[in-house]
């Protein structure tokens, strides 16, 4: 199976995605959740209300800025908004409860715009040191930096779709990033490296037992004798994934869908980006 022969098209498909994600990055940037943004989340039950207009009534009088609304079944119903201070809250539960008298709050937390701030320094951060880590580690036991530069620049590729695509989903269906965001990009990070990892330890088995063979064949046959497991494996998440995105509580669609990006990006750029990067710098070795 000669995969790598398909380079000059991995190369195009990656550079595209990469160029809309970075385009959408710059041009629409995100649509913050209160994680980063700073605000309230309050979910309460209401088994009485048959929609949202009188809750959408309510804050209309009251002058507050409501960002989102999101009934949850049974009842239950969770709101994003601008902080209140206590006599707001106050008359928020005084006028839910004239609308149904079986009001039950069940979560009311306010987050600072300061914590939004922290989370999203500790992100980089980790990212940063993630990839030094990874570059270390698997550079000395492959003995080759180049194994190491070309998972860590796969993994970036991964994370920048990623984050690319979320924000043409945020500027187009309003898709917040938040901590689950979070969750899912450096989930990634670790999804991005493994079947990487796996198709480096057999090159590096191929090249122990023949120093003669040629990288590019020794690829295609370390690729080969991979691939279909890393497909199946992969498969087994991406049908769960679908599952969560199609079936899931709108608390954790975007969550999925992230992830499922994520599994995607991660199993192809393990065979069309790590591979033909470290091809790249063995061009003329032997």
């Amino acid at each position: 199976m000669n995969i790598m022969k398909f380079r000059p098209l991995f190369y195009i498909i990656s550079l595209t995605l990469l160029s809309v994600s970075i385009f959408s990055i710059i041009k629409w940037r995100f649509v913050p959740s209160i994680d980063f943004a700073g605000g309230t989340v309050w979910e309460f039950k209401a088994p009485n209300l048959k929609n949202v207009d009188p809750i959408n009534n309510i804050f209309d009088t009251q002058k507050i800025q409501l960002s989102s609304i999101s009934p949850e079944g049974d009842g239950k119903y969770l709101l994003k908004f601008a902080n209140i201070n206590q006599d707001q809250k106050v008359s928020l539960d005084n006028s839910i409860k004239t609308i149904d008298k079986d009001f039950q709050e069940l979560r009311f937390e306010t987050l600072g715009p300061t914590l939004g701030k922290e989370l999203l320094q500790k992100t980089i951060f980790a990212i940063i040191l993630s990839s030094l880590a990874l570059l270390l580690f698997i550079g000395s036991r492959f003995k080759d930096l180049t194994f190491g530069a070309s998972a860590v620049l796969a993994m970036l590729h991964d994370s920048i779709i990623l984050i690319g695509a979320f924000s043409l989903l945020g500027h187009f269906l309003g898709a917040e990033v938040d901590s689950l965001f979070v969750t899912a990009l450096l989930t990634t990070l670790s999804a991005s490296v493994h079947d990487t990892v796996v198709t480096f330890d057999r090159i590096r088995e191929l090249k122990r037992q023949n120093t003669k063979i040629d990288w590019v064949e020794m690829a295609n046959q370390a690729v080969s004798e991979v691939i279909v497991r890393s497909i199946n494996n992969s498969m087994t998440v991406i049908f769960m994934l679908l599952a969560l995105v199609v079936l899931g509580g709108d608390t954790t669609r975007w969550f999925a869908l992230a992830l499922l990006i994520g599994v995607v990006c991660g199993t192809y750029s393990s065979t069309a980006v790590a591979i033909p990067l470290v091809l790249f710098w063995k061009r003329n070795k032997k």
